[in-house]
């Protein structure tokens, strides 16, 4: 499927989403993300580079949206901001009722491990820990107990259907399951939000879709509200929303009614 944009797109502003959730026989409940008149400039050696400047963007709890876009367009710097590992230049970004923006860097730290679940192209596993202790980190980094947070891990194991991969050291895994590994580390501290860059992008097509499907199934059961960045507009397709970003700003490439998702959470 080719990235094109349509003739004809709607900002993606509130009333814009609200419409399409009416449209579904759905009510918006109070956004879990709320990003107004974002402004985000990096100093190069060329001058000043400006990625977003004026960028708004409301997401509900229980959404799943995509956002698609030209490579540089600042599609990861937006998940990164909205995580709590970049700072905006201006405007208002409020994450879970935090005003991420504000965070020391101490608080950014305990603010991600606590409400975001991050999920990347390239899954990062430590080589020198077996799958299970991989898991388990952000439950060690969070001072609780290791007997237990293993026992925690083991459990997202099975979700992912790896309980048989514990003892295995992410070289000894197939890529797709190394990402089912990330998946599981991304949720084992329970977040609200799951911020996913490109989690399919190193994937074969068939392991792709299997992985999406594990992101689908895992986001629908835990309550979560996902946010992914992809160049596939297949899986896309399959968000809630996919959103375009462009020229530093978001507009609507679809609204894709998601079947299954609770009328509650959207």
């Amino acid at each position: 499927m080719n990235e094109t944009t349509p003739d004809t797109v709607a900002p993606a502003t509130r009333p814009a989403r609200d419409s399409a959730l009416r449209a579904q026989g759905r009510e918006a409940t109070a956004p879990l993300v709320q990003i107004c008149g974002l402004e985000k400039t990096y100093t190069t050696a060329r001058g000043a580079l400006t990625l977003f400047k004026g960028l708004d963007l409301e997401i509900e709890t229980g959404e799943m949206v995509a956002i698609v876009g030209q490579s540089g367009a600042g599609k990861s710097t937006l998940l990164h901001i909205l995580g709590a590992l970049d700072a905006p230049t201006a405007g208002t970004v409020l994450c879970a009722g935090t005003d991420v923006a504000a965070l020391s860097l101490r608080e950014a730290s305990a603010f991600r491990n606590r409400e975001i679940g991050y999920v990347w192209q390239f899954h990062y596993l430590l080589p020198e820990f077996t799958a299970l202790e991989n898991v388990a980190m952000p439950l060690l980094a969070r001072g609780v107990a290791k007997r237990e947070a293993l026992a925690v891990a083991s459990n997202w194991l099975k979700e992912v259907g790896l309980e048989d991969r514990g003892e295995h050291r992410p070289g000894e895994l197939s890529g797709g399951e190394q990402q089912r590994i990330a998946l599981a580390r991304a949720l084992v501290n329970h977040p609200r939000l799951l911020l996913a860059d490109e989690p399919t992008g190193d994937l074969d097509e068939i392991t792709a879709g299997r992985v999406f499907e594990l992101l689908e199934r895992l986001h629908l059961s835990h309550g979560l509200t996902s946010i992914l960045v992809t160049h596939n507009l297949d899986l896309a397709a399959r968000c809630t929303r996919a959103l375009r970003l462009e020229g530093g700003k978001l507009a609507i490439l679809a609204a894709t009614p998601q079947t299954g998702v609770p009328a509650s959470r959207l």
